[in-house]
């Protein structure tokens, strides 16, 4: 009996947007943003955890991920139709080129020497280093937005 060739489309089709639906990691630095541009439109961006990244619809076909934290999550952009465009994990990193990390008494401190060095909040740091570090910075956040 021959095979049907309406079948053997709709098969190949659907293994085609299966396979094109999955992505190569996308990495990005931390503080920095990444586009990302889309084979067809988007209707809906999910980012799975958006301590790790953030992401932005710039227009239907280009988003702008950004790197929040160091870690690992993954990004799903799926078409009108709830087809899945894009399913690729998110990997952000740090660009450690001008960090420096001290160890005292078995606590880490960690600063940005770019210029000069100033506090830089890492995960796995001092306790009050952190604290102090992000309490800045949300102050600094706060004052920009004018809170």
């Amino acid at each position: 009996m021959p095979f049907p060739v309406k079948s053997f489309a709709a098969a190949a089709s659907a293994a085609l947007i299966c396979t094109t639906a999955a992505a190569q990691q996308i990495e990005v630095e931390s503080g920095t943003t990444k586009p990302v541009r889309l084979s067809k439109a988007a209707s809906s961006v999910v980012i799975g955890n958006q301590n790790i990244a953030d992401v932005a619809v710039a227009d239907p076909q280009l988003v702008f991920l950004t790197g929040k934290s160091f870690g690992t999550t993954n990004l799903l952009i799926l078409d009108s139709d709830n087809n899945i465009i894009l399913s690729t994990d998110v990997v952000v990193s740090v660009n450690s080129a001008n960090l420096v990390t001290v160890n005292r008494a078995g606590s880490a401190y960690t600063y940005n020497c770019t210029s000069d060095c100033r506090d830089t909040p890492m995960i796995g740091d001092n306790d009050e280093h952190f604290g102090k570090a992000v309490s800045q910075a949300e102050r600094t956040k706060a004052l920009t937005e004018g809170r």
